[in-house]
This record gives C-alpha cells, structure tokens and sequence, in this order.
C-alpha cells in the first residue's frame, strides 16, 4: 500500500511540479544509481531538492531510494511523520543525541537502500554553500565500495526558499556528476566532494559560491 501511494505521488503531482511548474535542466541524469547500495550527496537549499531528486529516479525504485533527514523535523508532528516515512521514505536521523547517527544508514546500505545526503546538514540560503558536515565521510569510510555520486542543484532555493511555503515558477538546473573514490582518508574525501559539486557549478558557468 505504502508504494503504491509513493507511485501515485511521485508519477502525479510531483512530476507535474518539477517538471512543468518549474522546468528542469538536467544533465548526465543517467549518472544517477538506482539500484544500491549507492549514496547521492547534494547541495541543499529547499524542500524541493528532495522531491526533485526522487522525481528523477525510474518509479521502480523508490522503494530502495532513502533521503537521510532529521528526526526532530520530520517526526514533529503525526501527520508529517506518517508523509515523510511513508510517502517520502526519509531515513530519520537524531541529531546531536545519544548512540550514533550513523548506524541506521549502514543498515540502509547493508540492505541494498540508495541513501540521499546533505553534507550540509540543513537547508541553506539560495545557491550559497555550506560547510560540509564529515559524516558522509565516515559512513564511506566503512562502507569504501559504495559508489558516491555528487549532485549540483541550482535555483531550487529561489524556487521555495527556507521559511516560505509559496513557490515561484523557476527553471532550475539539476547536474550529476562522475562518483567519487574513497582514497583511504576522510580529508581528502571531503575536499574532492566539496571541489566536485563545486566543479559542476564552474563547468554550467553558474556564478561563484559566496
């Protein structure tokens, strides 16, 4: 029951938002995994940066497609929670409690699930990015044949900034890029994430990050 609604939603309204309401230019989508275990890591600046993503991904697996999000968010009130798990299908997350955060995700990818990533842990101001956040790093550390594939996405912060629920028709740009080594060091890998999703913004010419 729960996928056949997840189907209803992505194939209906979802598609119809991002696609005619706003318009997507999207390159190199055939980049994106959709079979896991896999990890997509994003820039995040809007609550369409989800939705966009899963609409992009064949209908057929959704069910394995796991956007990691916060648990004292999304579970705040009944209603969202029964969306976000059922609908959305969030993995979610506690911040900044006890145990560690990182457990569920490695029983997602040990189960075969494409888990969606935000380094930056929480939504942004529009096309500005963040600082990264390690524990993508980490999760790749012991996970190190899981392919990381970085996204670019432009223009989804103009389209539904953070605070704002009134959405502005916007054409935005969705690039997916080559996936990215684990060469035995979080450093290193959190440097070429930040220097790939910044290199897909140089190569479609967008301005610098501020």
């Amino acid at each position: 029951m729960n996928n056949a609604l997840r189907y209803l939603f992505f194939a209906g309204p979802v598609r119809f938002l991002v696609l005619l309401v706003l318009g997507l230019n999207v390159r190199s989508r055939e980049k994106l995994p959709v079979k896991g275990p896999a990890i997509v890591v994003a820039n995040h600046n809007s609550h369409l940066d989800t939705l966009t993503l899963l609409s992009l991904m064949p209908l057929s697996s959704l069910p394995k497609v796991r956007p990691v999000a916060a648990l004292d968010y999304f579970m705040s009130s009944k209603w969202l929670a029964w969306f976000a798990t059922r609908i959305i299908g969030i993995l979610p997350i506690e911040r900044g409690g006890g145990g560690n955060p990182l457990t569920r995700s490695k029983a997602a990818l040990e189960q075969g699930s494409v888990l969606v990533l935000y380094p930056e842990g929480t939504r942004g101001e529009p096309e500005k990015l963040a600082e990264f956040k390690r524990g993508v790093a980490l999760l790749v550390k012991d996970n190190p044949g899981v392919p990381v594939v970085p996204v670019l996405m432009h223009g989804l912060g103009k389209a539904l900034p953070k605070g704002t629920w009134l959405l502005v028709p916007f054409i935005c740009d969705i690039f997916v890029g080559d996936p990215i080594p684990w060469k035995g060091d979080t450093k290193t890998f959190m440097a070429d994430l930040r220097g790939a999703i910044e290199a897909l913004a140089a190569e479609a010419h967008f301005p610098a990050w501020d």
